[in-house]
């Protein structure tokens, strides 16, 4: 069912847009452009420039992106909110595991969305953002709270905690039983017990689900 389109208000909301990709910015603000309560007035591509944007233009709604090339995300969305308490702030992030919400929530965001929602649900956020700033808003909030005060996710035992790490930084079998000073064997054992864990069939997906879960910091670092 297609969500009607708000009323006019006679009040227009000011979007400042953050994020690093060109593409990613012309998309979100085509979204904006086709709804009327909204006008995007700035784009910044490093968490600098969405600072002093955000101070220079005073926006009603940021759309912060997590991994900026100059720092992260989560530190700008902080500063914002010490520097503009009634700023709305939504957080934009391509890894939507509990830390990455939980970080979202810590550091004063309005609302939390993953980038692969559609446009509208940022559109939505951003809604949100403007009339309610101090109140978070995510999907997946309650299932995260639920997740975090009574955690069910697989136990792993120290070592497949170190493969997965190693994993998720792209090492092969060999590489990874190089590193543990293990044979290839073994190292095809730990990652098979892991996959099984997990309840995953591959690599790519044992990543997901460990971001997820919480089990793997997802890679919101400053990009160098």
């Amino acid at each position: 069912m297609t969500a009607a389109a708000p009323e006019p208000t006679g009040q227009t909301t000011t979007v400042l847009i953050v994020d690093d990709h060109d593409l990613i910015r012309k998309g979100l603000r085509h979204a904006f452009d086709r709804d009327p309560q909204f006008e995007v007035v700035g784009e910044a591509d490093t968490a600098a420039e969405a600072l002093r944007q955000a101070t220079s233009l005073m926006p009603s709604v940021v759309i912060m992106d997590l991994r900026l090339p100059d720092g992260s995300g989560l530190e700008a969305t902080r500063k914002l909110r010490k520097t503009h308490p009634s700023m709305g702030i939504v957080v934009l992030t391509m890894y939507a595991g509990d830390d990455q919400l939980f970080g979202a929530l810590d550091a004063g965001a309005s609302a939390f969305v993953p980038k692969s929602a559609p446009s509208s649900d940022v559109v939505s956020a951003a809604r949100h953002a403007s009339s309610n700033p101090t109140a978070f808003s995510a999907a997946d909030l309650a299932e995260a709270m639920q997740r975090r005060l009574t955690p069910s996710g697989p136990q792993l035992s120290p070592r497949e905690s170190q493969v997965l790490k190693l994993l998720a930084d792209g090492l092969s079998v060999a590489g990874i039983a190089k590193q543990l000073y293990v044979s290839e064997s073994t190292a095809k054992t730990h990652i098979s017990k892991l996959y099984e864990k997990l309840g995953a069939g591959n690599r790519a997906q044992a990543l997901m689900t460990a971001l997820k879960l919480g089990l793997l910091e997802a890679p919101d670092q400053p990009k160098f």
